[in-house]
């Protein structure tokens, strides 16, 4: 087996080539041209033929996808994906793709045997359809920014004349104003910026409109969709983006393993003997995802009566910023727990059922959730064997 390490850059790519006993027995710079590119892994291909074949190890950046693709055309058996660490003082593209090549022989073993690699932060390829999802959800991002930026514009200039008190409306999305803001009157400079702005906002939204239809259709007939939008503030757009960055549940073995993937957890810094020290939330992984469960809190916490209570213990003690971010972190373990048992969201409250189940406590389950179905169930069941009508059908105390 023959291991390499590949540093990948825009014109080249620097190649570390070692063997099963770790010699090093090639080291070069590569051009990304098509011919030279394919008479290189045409020859590595060849030289690995006599070897069962080449492992690959490489740092995810934002062009990774032709190499990736080049070296599954090339049969390779393995490709490591890793996040790149901190910059070294002394750092040149042979080193480091003699670094990765070392680590990949150090851990030859565990890769074979499907092991978790020691000392490689390993970054899982999304498959073709959320990486489709992502790139959507990112155009999505970009183009809603856009559109912010031209409405930022054309509020700069209503201020300059102390005009924006005169909008017929009190968002300019509305029709109504953006009718006002064609017809209103001002200096021939500001009348030009105003109408540009303008007409790159209506392009923005024809262009959002196509984006978002692209992503509803994806969504139509994933049943992890149903299931995430049950979430309150949730939407079918949300739901498909978070799971297009989760990929298959199965690989996050906990909930807390979901919420750190997700950056909604504290870092801490403890050295020695010193105190513990806490630091904020690690922010890592996604924050389009992160964007989505902060959009979610005030919908759960004005919709869910024990979140909203638990979300207020904690403001109190130590601050709405804090809060917040903990109404986050638990939203992150819902879905973890959402999709590993595929259950809808659970309300922790419930004044129908707490009615109709004041004798039987409601049962809890691992996740947390209190199952309402199941206490009303005891109670119809009781009423059945005493030859007892159930809630539903007294009236007025008269058997019907």
């Amino acid at each position: 087996m023959l291991y390499l390490g590949i540093d990948q850059h825009k014109a080249q790519i620097t190649v570390n080539l070692r063997n099963e006993q770790g010699d090093v027995v090639l080291q070069r710079q590569v051009s990304t041209n098509h011919v030279k590119i394919d008479d290189f892994f045409a020859k590595l291909k060849k030289q690995a033929a006599k070897t069962k074949g080449f492992m690959a190890i490489l740092e995810v950046c934002g062009f990774n996808h032709w190499l990736i693709k080049k070296l599954e055309d090339y049969d390779c058996k393995e490709i490591v994906l890793m996040q790149p660490e901190k910059t070294s003082n002394k750092k040149t593209d042979r080193r480091d793709a003699n670094v990765l090549c070392e680590l990949l022989w150090n851990n030859r073993k565990r890769l074979q045997n499907n092991e978790r690699p020691n000392g490689i932060r390993r970054v899982v390829w999304p498959t073709s359809e959320d990486a489709e999802v992502r790139q959507l959800a990112s155009l999505r991002q970009h183009l809603v920014r856009q559109r912010t930026r031209c409405i930022v514009k054309i509020r700069g200039c209503l201020r300059k004349h102390n005009l924006e008190q005169d909008c017929p409306a009190k968002s300019y999305k509305t029709k109504k104003a953006k009718e006002w803001l064609k017809a209103l009157e001002l200096p021939s400079v500001d009348r030009l910026e105003v109408n540009v702005h303008l007409a790159v906002w209506e392009t923005l939204d024809i262009e959002l409109l196509k984006v978002e239809k692209e992503l509803a259709t994806r969504s139509e007939t994933d049943k992890n969709v149903l299931l995430l939008v049950s979430i309150p503030g949730i939407t079918h757009l949300g739901a498909k983006t978070l799971l297009s960055r989760i990929g298959d549940i199965a690989r996050f073995p906990t909930p807390d393993s979901l919420a750190n993937y997700f950056g909604v957890t504290p870092g801490c810094r403890n050295s020695g003997e010193k105190t513990q020290h806490h630091t904020p939330i690690t922010k890592a992984g996604s924050s389009l995802a992160r964007s989505i469960l902060n959009a979610a809190v005030n919908h759960v916490v004005r919709k869910d009566k024990a979140m909203k209570d638990w979300h207020k213990n904690i403001k109190k003690r130590k601050g709405s910023k804090t809060a917040r971010v903990a109404v986050m972190r638990r939203l992150a373990t819902i879905v973890w727990h959402i999709l590993k048992r595929q259950t809808t969201y659970q309300f922790r409250y419930d004044p129908i059922a707490a009615v109709q189940t004041k004798t039987t406590p409601h049962k809890k389950s691992r996740s947390g959730f209190r199952r309402h179905d199941s206490g009303v169930q005891c109670v119809v069941k009781e009423n059945v064997k005493k030859n007892l009508p159930s809630d539903k059908c007294r009236t007025r105390g008269k058997v019907p």
